[in-house]
This record gives C-alpha cells, structure tokens and sequence, in this order.
C-alpha cells in the first residue's frame, strides 16, 4: 500500500489537488481512498457531493465509484469508537470544575485524537490490503506536524511513562479517591490507552518508510507562504519523511497579460525560481489559476490533466534518498546532505540567518535549520561517498 501525504496552505486549492491525484489514480485501476484529516473538512465540497449525505456517511469511506472512495472523520464519532473511556474520565473530570455536560464534552475533545483515529484507520486499512493506495489531506503545516510526531511521542510515552503511571495509581487509587476532589481514572481508563497503541503498532515505521509513504508539498507562489512550505520541508525531513514533490498552485497563466497583473508575473516568476533553487533535487509542479472553482469529478479531471501526464502514475516511487538528515553525534549535531556530483575542493558553506548554504560552484543550496540549531554555525565539514557531513556547534 502507499500513502500520499499532501500537506501545505492552499485550504481548498490544496483538497482539490489531493482529490485529483485520487481520480487519477482511480482513472490507473487503483484502489484508492482519499481521506481528509483537515479539521476544514473541504473533500465533500471539491467533490461537489451533497453535504448532507456526506456527513451522514462520516467515519466511513463514501463510495465515488468502484475504485475511488473518500472518508473524512467525525471526532464525536470516532470518541465513541476509539476514546470512550478517555472521554467520559476527562469530561467527569471537567464536570467538577462546574462546568456544563454539555461544555466538558466538547473541552475532552483532547488535542491529536482526530490525527490519532486517522492513523488507525491508514493501519487498519493496511492490514485489511483494502486500498492500493491512501491520499492523505493533511491539515495546514502546524497540524501536520503534529499528526507525523504523535508515534514517536505515543511510544515514548507507553515505554516510560506508561506503565510506571498505571500501577502507581493502581496502589494508591482507594486511599485517593478518598480525599482527592475528583477520582483518579480507573483502570478501564488505561486499558483504552492500551488498546489504542495497540491499533497504531507499526504506524510510525509505516510513515517514515519512502517506499510507503511520501510527502506533497502544496504551496503558492508568495513569500510568506513560501517561507512557511521551506520550514515544513525542514520539520519533515527531521521526522525522517521523504519529500518527493513541491506542487505550486494558483499560478496566474501566462495569457492573462492585464497591466494589472504584471507585478503579480513578475513576482511569481521570482518566487518560482527560489521554490525551485531551494527545494533541489525535489521536483517541483506548477498548477495555474484556473478560470473557475474546480468543483465536481469532471473539473478534478481537468485539473488531473494538468497535475500529471497521461502515463504518469502519481503513486510511483520515485525519491527514497532525502536530500538531507539531521542527527546528533558524539554530542556534536550534524546535517548530512546528498552531493552525488560534488568534489571536495568545489564545496563552500556558509551561514545565513536560520540557514546553512552550501555553494557548488554557482549553485546554491538553502538548508532550513530546525530550532534546536539555529544559534549554530557550521565547525567542519568532510566529503564521504557522496554525503556532505557537516558538523554544528556554537562559535564563541
């Protein structure tokens, strides 16, 4: 199974280019799902499906036609499917404070349980070979974070946390709930826990394998928007996720020549070529404005025409090295990055601000620094089998 992640701004224009990739791909035979784990819930609309159907169907895949199906979730749904126990401790918790029934139910709406239910359905999917291939629309960049760190810090939290704090209330719970203003969670409480990391078991593995899994990044041709696609391409790389393709949509296309437009070209032009300088080796997809909303299955279409060529199969496998990692050796950080033509005496490296350029000649490369970086400067460097290796400390 593989999983395509499109993650980015573009709100709607980002939906529509997920959907698209999932009617190309039923258009190639493939048993595809799209699910949206965006909290704007836009699928239904890029489908132009009825909305009141769709949300009925919630929480479970919505046949479009017998290869292609969409599924977006309902968080009260999936309390009672997945977060029953943890729910109703949190909100009994919430009622003591004085807080309205009502009110505690909405506030024990914990932050990651919708990310977390998506990712339990991705593995049981994967386990069940119901789909050949998953696209993901992904929330905004923030959240997306959020949605690929939640294994790592789930099995973090099961492998130490976990078990101490399980038996440590387990001895203390009938003396507590005693004088304590509210009871401590019961057992069941944990066993849901337990039963949810058992369903997300190998989710992480599965995310961060390029042959499985790979990102797209959607972006407009806007500094701002430019400069936050940059900072999520550095956060996923650091989570060890391969980047396989930048999609710049909205483009104004080249026959809109209104004088009112020609700072926006320029602009655009500009910002198309350092999209394109900074994210290399990665290729990068440009998408024009369209003339109209692209709603409906025929329009998806049409924008499929656009995004892919005829033979394309947008499920291939086509990156599995990532241009750079980061790690932390012997006390030292490092940035490792791909140079598969570079020689050692042509390479030059600087610092800029939140990042490191390395110089090839008249070639540039950016690398956005992660936070944990940025009061660093590069100390040495040295050349192994194609990797630069580039050692970070802080210069007194």
């Amino acid at each position: 199974m593989r999983i395509l992640l499109f993650s980015g701004k573009g709100g709607v224009g980002k939906t529509s280019l997920a959907a698209a990739t999932g009617v190309k791909l039923a258009q190639l035979n493939y048993r595809t799902l799209v699910l949206s784990i965006d909290p704007a819930h836009s699928l239904a609309d890029a489908f132009n499906l009825d909305t009141e159907l769709f949300h009925v169907q919630t929480s479970e895949p919505l046949a479009i036609n017998d290869r292609l199906s969409v599924q977006e979730l309902n968080i009260q749904k999936e309390i009672k499917r997945h977060w029953q126990e943890i729910s109703s401790y949190v909100s009994a918790v919430l009622r003591t404070t004085g807080i309205s029934g009502v009110e505690a139910e909405e506030l024990a709406i914990l932050p990651g349980m919708e990310e977390l239910s998506a990712m339990m359905y991705i593995n049981q999917y994967r386990r069940e070979r119901r789909y050949d291939v998953i696209v993901l629309d992904a929330a905004p960049t923030a959240e997306s974070m959020r949605f690929i760190s939640m294994p790592t810090t789930l099995d973090w939290y099961m492998k130490h946390i976990f078990p101490f704090q399980r038996n440590f209330l387990k001895a203390v719970r009938p003396i507590a709930n005693r004088v304590a203003p509210f009871e401590l969670p019961p057992d069941s409480y944990f066993g849901n826990v337990r039963d949810l990391f058992d369903k997300l078991e190998g989710v992480g593995e599965m995310m961060e394998d390029p042959r499985i899994t790979s990102v797209r990044l959607v972006t407009n041709a806007e500094k701002m928007v430019v400069r936050e696609t940059q900072r999520a391409f550095v956060y996923f790389s650091l989570h060890g996720l391969t980047v396989d393709a930048v999609l710049v949509n909205r483009l104004l296309p080249a026959e809109v020549s209104d004088a009112w437009f020609n700072e926006w070209h320029t602009s655009q032009d500009a910002m198309v070529h350092e999209i394109e300088e900074y994210f290399a080796p990665v290729p990068v997809k440009k998408v024009p404005l369209f003339a109209h909303e692209v709603l409906g299955k025929q329009r998806l279409e049409d924008l499929a025409r656009v995004l892919y060529a005829e033979d394309e199969d947008p499920s291939a496998v086509t990156r599995t090295e990532k241009p750079y990692t980061f790690g932390k050796q012997n006390g030292l950080y490092e940035i490792r990055v791909l140079l598969p033509f570079a020689t050692k005496g042509e390479i030059e490296l600087f610092k800029k601000g939140d990042e490191l350029v390395v110089q090839i000649g008249t070639f540039r490369r950016h690398i956005g620094l992660p936070r944990s970086m940025t009061a660093l400067s590069p100390s040495r460097a040295r050349l192994e089998s194609k990797v630069l290796t580039v050692e970070m400390k802080e210069i007194l």
